[in-house]
């Protein structure tokens, strides 16, 4: 069907484009507009009503199309979430469901299945009706285990639609207080003096903190040792109790920690200053082209109808220019992604896992 409406449109183009006989049409289309027979077409037709009746021609095929995305949803759509029940991303998932399910007028259920650095419910949504009732909660470990599991079944970029983008999560580098560095610069002459011997806790290997300490040891020229956890919780606790001595965590857990003076801050590692810890400098100030966060968006089967993921599309946007959702946003910590198009999620998509993808390679890291 999607195969005739291009061969719909692209010949109404030519028609456009100046041809002095009608261009030959699509056989359904022209039955559809000539009951009597296709040798009608032969008629001498007034040129304006020609191209008015070749582009109407074009767009019938599209119709059921059409039809499907404006009963969208008729039933519960169920949304996937690739981490953990309770973690950041079930939390925007449930918030970004409960809008759609307000807005438009059925339940989205939230599925957690965790696996695999997110690929357990990835491969869960690649493989599921393209039908826009299965959707995936994508997240920056999505564009990060893309390069990290070189044996998937599926491929991220080309089996997932982009839909839209909802939140950024900033992480924050920090350190134990007993760290004898209160600057990046400080820092980075402590750990060129002692190679290898500083431990650098992350919740997991290839997770979005792991890459984000990878990235800046890339950067700054410095050797330090990845202790990973199952976690950010255990990772923190550790962190607190002086058994690693940096982690570049998100900033939602702990930003309690900082303002209690039980962990010492550098630097932020998104592009500009945050808001909630305004004399705070980036990590950029001090090594150009650094930027790290968290982020995530909705995705759905790759050959979901472009008529329905545009109304996603619009949905979310609506979300993100609410008041209450971007408060709401803020209080977990985070902003707004982008409230763009599908296209805008895309490209976001595609240069973040290729961004990381140079520095898993770099790091040469591995599945756990």
């Amino acid at each position: 069907m999607r195969s005739r409406a291009l061969r719909g449109n692209q010949k109404a183009n030519e028609a456009v484009g100046g041809l002095s006989s009608p261009p030959h049409m699509h056989g359904q289309a022209l039955r559809a507009l000539f009951p009597g027979g296709t040798h009608m077409t032969n008629l001498n037709l007034p040129r304006r009503k020609f191209l008015l009746l070749a582009a109407s021609a074009a767009a019938l095929p599209s119709a059921p199309h059409i039809a499907r995305a404006q009963a969208y949803p008729d039933r519960p759509v169920r949304l996937v979430v690739p981490q953990a029940a309770g973690s950041a991303s079930d939390i925007f998932a449930r918030l970004i469901g409960q809008w759609l399910s307000e807005r438009l007028g059925q339940q989205f259920i939230i599925e957690t299945r965790p696996g695999a650095g997110g690929n357990v419910g990835t491969e869960a949504v690649v493989r599921a009706p393209a039908d826009g009732y299965t959707l995936l909660l994508v997240n920056s470990q999505n564009a990060i285990s893309a390069t990290v599991y070189d044996k998937l079944n599926f491929n991220f970029v080309r089996d997932i639609a982009p839909v839209a983008g909802i939140i950024r999560l900033p992480l924050v580098m920090e350190v134990n207080p007993s760290v004898p560095a209160k600057t990046i610069p400080e820092f980075i002459t402590y750990a060129k003096a002692n190679p290898g011997q500083i431990a650098l806790a992350s919740a997991g290997s290839g997770g979005p903190q792991h890459v984000s300490g990878e990235l800046f040891k890339m950067m700054a020229g410095i050797n330090m040792l990845h202790v990973p956890y199952r976690g950010s919780t255990p990772a923190l606790t550790d962190l607190l109790a002086g058994q690693v001595q940096i982690m570049f965590d998100v900033l939602p857990s702990s930003l309690p920690h900082i303002r209690a003076g039980r962990l010492r801050p550098l630097a932020a590692t998104t592009a500009a200053r945050l808001d909630v810890m305004p004399d705070i400098p980036t990590v950029a100030e001090f090594l150009p082209g650094y930027e790290a966060s968290a982020w995530i968006g909705l995705g759905a089967p790759r050959a979901t109808d472009v008529e329905i993921v545009d109304k996603l599309n619009h949905e979310v946007n609506a979300a993100l220019a609410d008041p209450k959702i971007r408060a709401r946003l803020a209080e977990l910590g985070g902003t707004v992604l982008l409230a763009g198009s599908r296209a805008d999620f895309g490209k976001h998509i595609a240069d973040e896992t290729e961004k990381w993808g140079k520095v898993v390679r770099f790091a040469s890291i591995k599945p756990e």
